[in-house]
């Protein structure tokens, strides 16, 4: 069998012995021959002077040119689209607060906190903080305010409307132990408060209370069980550091959700897990997940409604970075990752539309923490912009996907 025809299907995967399945297993990674993505560098390591772990795309001011916004070196920059050359440090990071005060955000998520109809500026560093956008982007007048500056850890934000009231919230992690935080293991939802530019913090709902332990990495948002509600998953990490953690779970919502949910263990036996994101894989109308093993190896899938772990590609290093989209516009999700270290690689899913899935090369030797996928040329396709972790940059990579 040609190594680049091998389809990567979670049917097939379970009808085989287990003989077969090692083979197909050791060959998963093979990718489909395409026409290549070109990759173009943001910022070179020698610009950054360390590890991007976020980055995001946005048209701050409103001249139809996506701009982009990151953290890094211990301050958080923006630079202005097309070409990214204008760049203004936007806010310097406090050095004062335990922790590594010299790198940058590991996280962040874009939200209009002051209902003025732009975007400000949310990120995870010693805390959870915002800047608000001024009226014009490009200058230093944006204000830091605080989000929570109690939770520790947050590896991951990301915003949805948990409690249905039509407004945006905040999902962050508080994932660092009771001698680091009063919120130890645990994930937050931040409402904002009814005067974000008065308010010393945000409404703390706290509904994973000391069930996410070991290293909490980054939350998934939708309707898992189809109530109406949304939940929440996760993920983490585990190890001699970080102990309980190797889960793959999401936390259901009741009807008030300001009172703890009900945790569902999806399994707790996944080295390195990182990345969770409900979304329906195999077009049954049922929720599956869609989930990376971003601090070991591989990628994977859990068909709802049981949510049988079914591999995708078990030999994928470090895909510690995850977007879930219809990146070649068939109609279905598919999804994209890289690997954290320098050495990575930028990947792509096709699939079919019943939850199998083609691997296909975006590019070689890039790290990542964070990856976006943004029509950042304007061409009508979706892009896919990078966080450089290991290898100090952040790039995109232009999609031959017409």
């Amino acid at each position: 069998m040609d190594r680049k025809q091998i389809l990567i299907s979670g049917s097939l995967w379970q009808r085989l012995p287990l003989l077969v399945f090692s083979l197909f297993a050791a060959t998963a990674g093979a990718e489909e021959a395409g026409e290549p993505w070109k990759k173009h560098v943001v910022l070179s390591a020698e610009e950054t002077g360390g590890g991007v772990n976020t980055v995001l795309a946005n048209d701050f001011d409103g001249d139809g040119k996506l701009d982009i916004i990151s953290s890094f070196s211990g301050k958080v920059v923006l630079l202005k689209g097309p070409d990214w050359k204008q760049r203004v440090v936007v806010h310097k990071l406090p050095t004062s607060r335990p922790g590594r005060p010299g790198r940058g955000c590991i996280h962040s998520a874009l939200l209009d906190v002051d209902g003025d109809g732009d975007l400000d500026f949310c990120g995870s560093h010693q805390g959870v903080f915002w800047l608000e956008c001024p009226d014009k982007p490009f200058s230093p007048g944006w204000k830091r305010r605080e989000v929570d500056s109690e939770i520790q850890g947050t590896h991951c934000l990301i915003t949805g409307d948990v409690d249905r009231d039509g407004k945006l919230d905040l999902i962050a992690n508080s994932g660092r132990g009771p001698e680091q935080t009063p919120v130890p293991y645990s994930i937050t939802w931040q409402k904002i408060p009814s005067k974000p530019l008065e308010a010393k913090r945000w409404i703390r709902n706290v509904f994973a209370v000391r069930d996410a332990p070991g290293a909490s990495h980054y939350t998934g948002f939708g309707d898992v069980d189809g109530d109406g509600r949304p939940d929440i998953s996760c993920a983490a990490k585990g190890g001699e550091r970080f102990p309980d953690g190797e889960w793959f779970a999401w936390w259901r919502q009741p009807e008030d959700p300001r009172k703890p949910w009900k945790k569902h263990l999806l399994s707790d036996k996944q080295p390195g897990a990182s990345n969770i994101h409900p979304v329906d894989l195999n077009g049954d109308g049922k929720m599956d997940f869609f989930a990376t093993r971003g601090h070991t190896r591989g990628v994977l899938w859990f068909r709802g409604p049981d949510f049988k772990a079914i591999e995708i590609d078990p030999e994928l290093e470090g895909p510690h970075s995850l977007s879930t989209v219809d990146l070649d516009g068939d109609g279905d999700i598919d999804a994209a990752t890289c690997g954290r270290l320098n050495d990575g690689l930028a990947v792509w899913y096709e699939n079919d539309g019943k939850g199998s899935f083609r691997r296909h090369l975006v590019g070689k030797d890039q790290g990542s923490y964070d990856l976006r996928t943004v029509d950042l040329d304007g061409d009508g396709d979706l892009d896919i912009l990078i966080a450089g972790h290991g290898s100090n940059n952040i790039v995109w990579y232009e999609s031959p996907l017409k």
